[in-house]
């Protein structure tokens, strides 16, 4: 039978029954169709509609017509389709569970006045004619010049600044553009792994550097590397902050062996101790590129950063985006650039840190019975350094299984063996789930 209740067009509910039967072997090969006339008076039905099914069929190949002798099933085998059984909707593991990830902020339950202010001056503005410079709105590498001179101290003009969908998609682009596969390129252990992972997907070799308790052991970079990526600042995830001997040594060493310096901005705003740390790229844009990202400021899911780099690196960059069409999207872009013309980032970051000072104080303060804190003064996230012999993978997974999930420092590290650890982040729950969530915590530490 047809149905009329809006469940899809008449011919193509009727082509669906034809097929069905010919499946399941009620029709066979060679079996003799009524005409159009007659289908249609005993469904009761226009004869357009039986026409337009047998028109859709005999597109498909399921029946064929013989001159003079009307339509007939076609000489085929059927195919059954795999059937599958609809999921029961289910959303992420981890949504179930009381996060202590690192690396993702605060967001509240509802929309700010600077939010929605943002997102009204797109709604007013008509969509943008033709396509976007591939480098990004001229007016937003305007403002991000402004902010990262007085945020992180360097001074560059708008063709040193390229807008991105985050810190990996910077990192793609620059080895799109300028890695070759081979080269060997450097990075911390234990460290950002995503960072390794996008090396490797371009066919370079990922070579191991050793932190200690202040960030990248310069004195362990091989003169054959291309390049480097580090997270001076306040590496991930120990938190160390390079040194200035040390960030001068390292520049020296970039400009001696002609190796680029990818500099991670890993949450760089939110020190507890001192003003923000100013950027490497201030001393050398020649060899330093530096990446930035509004993923540990508003949301990972905004997918927005900048890339800073000498001018040459932006244009060859911008040439290659303009031929793959790779950029971010108008509306976020012009989101972004009321967000930094207004002062709502500044406000975001002025109200996170006194939120984030607070849980990281009540962090240290419960945890420190556990065993060793460090990278405790900036960030979003503190790494307890567990007792030896202690089984990190085994007490992330029994935490887990509590209902609360940390990342095991373990699964930082590459080939560079050191003590077991926990990376606990303290910015993204709820102050109700934050607290409830430090209390499972420790009730697993003192179990183990």
């Amino acid at each position: 039978m047809l149905s009329r209740d809006g469940t899809g067009p008449l011919h193509l509910q009727l082509a669906e029954q034809f097929r069905a039967a010919i499946r399941d072997g009620r029709l066979q090969a060679g079996h003799r169709l009524p005409s159009t006339r007659d289908l249609a008076k005993d469904l009761s039905v226009s004869r357009s509609v039986a026409q337009a099914a047998y028109d859709q069929l005999h597109a498909e190949g399921w029946i064929a017509g013989r001159t003079g002798s009307g339509t007939y099933v076609a000489d085929v085998v059927p195919l059954q389709p795999v059937r599958r059984p609809r999921a029961r909707p289910t959303r992420p593991a981890d949504e179930e569970l009381l996060t202590l990830r690192p690396g993702i902020p605060y967001v509240g339950p509802t929309s700010d006045a600077g939010w929605k202010r943002a997102w009204r001056e797109v709604a007013a503005q008509p969509p943008a004619r033709g396509y976007d410079h591939p480098a990004g709105l001229p007016d937003l590498r305007a403002a991000l010049v402004e902010h990262v001179g007085r945020v992180r101290g360097i001074s560059c003009g708008p063709e040193n600044v390229m807008i991105t969908n985050g810190t990996m998609h910077g990192l793609h682009l620059l080895l799109t553009v300028r890695g070759r596969p081979g080269e060997r390129f450097a990075v911390e252990d234990p460290g950002y792994l995503s960072a390794a992972i996008t090396a490797r997907q371009h066919g370079l070799e990922v070579v191991d550097i050793p932190v200690d308790e202040d960030g990248l052991v310069v004195s362990e970079l091989d003169s054959d590397l291309a390049a480097v990526y580090v997270t001076p600042s306040h590496q991930y995830p120990l938190g160390g902050r390079l040194p200035v001997a040390r960030r001068n040594e390292l520049i020296r060493w970039a400009r001696r062996t002609g190796a680029t310096l990818i500099e991670d901005d890993y949450d760089s705003e939110f020190r507890y101790d001192v003003a923000p740390l100013p950027a490497l790229a201030q001393l050398d844009l020649d060899r330093v590129v530096h990446l930035g990202t509004l993923s540990k400021l508003i949301s990972p899911s905004l997918r927005l950063g900048w890339l800073v780099a000498s001018a040459e690196t932006v244009d060859r960059l911008s040439a290659y985006r303009e031929e793959a069409s790779d950029w971010p999207a108008w509306p976020i872009q012009v989101a972004f650039l009321a967000m930094l013309r207004d002062g709502y980032l500044d406000q975001v970051i002025r109200r996170s840190k006194r939120l984030y000072s607070e849980r990281r104080n009540h962090t240290c303060a419960v945890l420190e019975p556990y065993g060793q804190i460090i990278g405790q003064d900036a960030g979003l996230h503190i790494t307890l350094l567990l007792p030896p012999g202690a089984d990190d993978l085994a007490i992330a997974a029994a935490a887990r299984a509590a209902g609360v999930v940390v990342a095991p420092l373990s699964d930082y590290r590459r080939s560079i063996s050191g003590p077991p650890g926990l990376v606990i982040g303290y910015a993204t729950p709820t102050d109700e789930n934050f607290h409830q969530a430090l209390t499972i915590l420790c009730e697993v530490l003192s179990r183990r």
